[in-house]
This record gives structure tokens, C-alpha cells and sequence, in this order.
């Protein structure tokens, strides 16, 4: 990143306020999701409010994000994928590879009580690995609840739906073959 330490808190307000945007709340459902009043939030997010470890990690936590997200940390790893996230539809992915072949990323689902499910078909393959909350996965006419640390895989030509299963954000890890193209894991045994 490059910058001073007044240089990186200066950016938390502006990342903050994007951030609870791109999630859809309001400055009042965050303050009755994370127990900070409305006005310290709005303080933080325009710069007028110091970040401190004890507002950061209530809204790292509402937001599902690494604390480091939240500040801005300097990127580590290949340095050509970009972990940037983007927002569709409502969920959020973080590519973890470059383009081509089969495509890793982290998504993010946040709670969606108003949304109905609706299945989808689309080409290729899919394989998941909860890393937070708990997420219901309706594969054609399986009703599946994953907890952290389960994985599920499946062709993506099966009518499916991917959501929370209660109030809370759901973290994955997905690797998707556009092609159908699986993730195999291959050991040599001597």
C-alpha cells in the first residue's frame, strides 16, 4: 500500500461506508447488528471517529471480512491476482485465481430473509467448502444445511440455490469449472 499510518485510517471511513453500501444496510440496522449507536458509525465511515479494535471487529464480524479487509493490509501472495471483490447480486465474490480453467474464489452471502429461492441451471461444476455460518443448499430436490468445514460438490446443470440458513452471513470457498471441468485432487502412492 505504501502509505502512512494516518494515511491508511483515513481510508477505513470511506472503506467502511462502501462496504456497508455494497451490503445493503442502513446505518441503523448495522448499529442493531454490531450494538454501536447510529452516530459513532456515522462517525467512523465520514472520518470523524478514530478506528479502534472494539468498533472494527463487531463490523469485521457483521460483514464477514478478515479485520485486515477492513484496513486496507497490503496484499500478499501472487501478485497478479487482484483480490478485489465483486458484487452481484447481492453476494459478494473475491477471485482467488486468474482467469481460465477452473476458477477458485471466496464468497460472501449475506442474510437475505426476503429473498425467495429460486434454483438455477447453468454449464459447468461446482465444488464448495463452508468456512463461516451456516448455509442452505437446495439441489434439485435435496434440502442440504452445511456447517462449517463441510464441503459439497455438484454439476451445475442440477437445479440448486445457495443461501443462508439463518440470520447470519455465509463464507465459502468455490471452485467453479465453467466447462465442467472438476477440482481432483491427485496423490502418487509409492
Amino acid at each position: 500500500m505504501g502509505g502512512t499510518s494516518k494515511d491508511v485510517l483515513e481510508a477505513v471511513g470511506p472503506r467502511l461506508r462502501e462496504l456497508r453500501r455494497r451490503r445493503g444496510f442502513t446505518l441503523a440496522e448495522l448499529s442493531a447488528r454490531t450494538g454501536i449507536n447510529e452516530s459513532t458509525l456515522s462517525r467512523l465511515e465520514g472520518g470523524q471517529r478514530k478506528p479502534t479494535l472494539e468498533l472494527l471487529l463487531p463490523l469485521a464480524e457483521v460483514y464477514a471480512v478478515p479485520l485486515d479487509h477492513l484496513v486496507g493490509a497490503p496484499r500478499t501472495g501472487d501478485p497478479r491476482i487482484h483480490l478485489r471483490p465483486v458484487t452481484r447480486d447481492g453476494l459478494t465474490y473475491v477471485p482467488l485465481s486468474q482467469p481460465g480453467g477452473v476458477q477458485a474464489h471466496k464468497l460472501l452471502i449475506p442474510p437475505r430473509p426476503e429473498v425467495e429461492p429460486e434454483l438455477a441451471t447453468h454449464e459447468g461444476f461446482e465444488w464448495l467448502y463452508v468456512l463461516a455460518g451456516r448455509l442452505r443448499l437446495l439441489l434439485g430436490d435435496q434440502r442440504l444445511v452445511l456447517k462449517p468445514g463441510e464441503a459439497a460438490e455438484f454439476d451445475t446443470h442440477v437445479p440448486h440455490w445457495l443461501g443462508p440458513d439463518d440470520n447470519r452471513a455465509v463464507e465459502l470457498l468455490v471452485l467453479f469449472g465453467h466447462q465442467g471441468e472438476r477440482a481432483h485432487l491427485r496423490a502418487r502412492t509409492p
